[in-house]
């Protein structure tokens, strides 16, 4: 059941990768830290999607640079942190 549960969980995540063509970059709004924060979070899930997937990027060209890349770089760490963190969790206890 929990790999059942987290199988979904993660194609729910993956939903959320995005990728926007150059020529929409120009006209879109720079996005920012929160933007930064979720993809970087979501990371992972948009990595392996981008093997099947062309639609799929693992990072927005359309940032403000700094505080994009910092909430990038904090979601990226904040994810191996918890998966890491329950890995030696679920290691401990075996």
């Amino acid at each position: 059941m929990k790999t059942v549960f987290l199988t979904a969980f993660i194609l729910m995540l993956s939903g959320c990768a995005d990728r926007t063509v150059l020529d929409q970059v120009i006209e879109v709004e720079k996005v920012g830290f929160l933007h930064g924060l979720w993809h970087g979070v979501i990371f992972p899930f948009s990595f392996v999607l981008s093997f099947f997937m062309d639609d799929v990027a693992i990072y927005a060209t359309y940032n403000n640079d700094e505080l994009y890349l910092f909430g990038y770089i904090i979601g990226v760490g904040a994810f191996v942190k918890c998966v890491s963190i329950n890995f030696f969790h679920y290691i401990s206890e075996r």
